[in-house]
């Protein structure tokens, strides 16, 4: 239910459908004769999508959640890699049988570089199929034709395909692999998702170093108009807004122990 739920919430709260969402309420009530309604709801549109596009406030909001856990110094034992989903372009990867990467690619970048590094770690892919309304391929079932061409062989890689979101990650990865205590494990996604992914992984009992990478700011943004281009500029902003809210989110329902999850919270942390 919680799966259904975030998703429906978000189809609502993100920034470029929420801009459109208050044109047309103040377009209806334009149709009725409510003028302070019409432009209540314009001004209201054009204020999201100015401040999303137009400024750095995307960046100033995703910085904090990039600096939240800096990469500390790469362990001289590592006993194995999990590597979060997302990083694929599922859809035309269920059509075309490659591995097309999205932006968020570096995370599978990494873990092969890391993979190679550590020739006897395990290398877990946690991520299931996530569309609602179309058909598509989870990472771990896309992942093997990646690594298997970047050198890291298949009898390595163990498939966590039946997780949706971050928080089914942690629980069926656990389940999965039942790590053992004073093994070293490291935890690879993207630096704006790892206070959210560390907390839960933390939550589930498995302790996990924290590997951060597909970095989106430099900290240098500072505040200001036209910083970036404006496609950029929405896309931080969404990616900013949907993780704080997933924060609050996963902090309301009992997931994590605090909105803001910092390195010393939990086993491991």
């Amino acid at each position: 239910m919680f799966f259904y739920v975030s998703k429906a919430l978000w189809l609502f709260v993100q920034p470029l459908n929420l801009a459109i969402i208050l044109l047309l309420a103040g377009l209806l009530a334009a149709l009725v004769g409510r003028k302070r309604l019409f432009a209540t709801g314009s001004v209201l549109a054009f204020l999201v999508l100015a401040l999303s596009a137009w400024t750095s406030l995307g960046a100033v909001m995703l910085n904090p959640l990039e600096e939240r856990f800096p990469k500390p110094p790469l362990p001289e034992r590592v006993d194995g890699i999990v590597v979060l989903g997302g990083g694929m372009e599922s859809a035309i990867n269920f059509v075309r049988g490659g591995y097309e990467l999205n932006a968020s690619g570096d995370r599978l970048v990494e873990a092969a570089v890391l993979a190679r590094r550590f020739p006897t770690a395990r290398v877990v892919i946690s991520g299931g199929p996530i569309a609602m309304v179309r058909e598509d391929e989870g990472d771990a079932a896309t992942a093997p034709r990646l690594f298997t061409a970047l050198g890291v062989t298949a009898d390595r890689l163990v498939l966590e395909g039946k997780s949706r979101n971050t928080y089914e990650n942690a629980v069926f990865t656990k389940q999965l692999i039942t790590p053992k205590p004073g093994e070293t494990w490291l935890l690879v996604t993207s630096a704006f998702h790892m206070p959210r992914a560390k907390a839960l992984f933390d939550k589930a009992g498995f302790a996990t170093v924290p590997w951060p990478v597909d970095y989106r700011t430099s900290g240098r943004e500072g505040i200001g108009l036209f910083r970036t281009d404006a496609n950029e500029a929405l896309q931080t902003t969404t990616i900013a807004t949907r993780e704080w809210i997933g924060l609050i989110a996963y902090w309301l329902s009992g997931r994590i122990d605090r909105p803001f999850p910092a390195p010393d919270v939990g086993p491991g942390g």
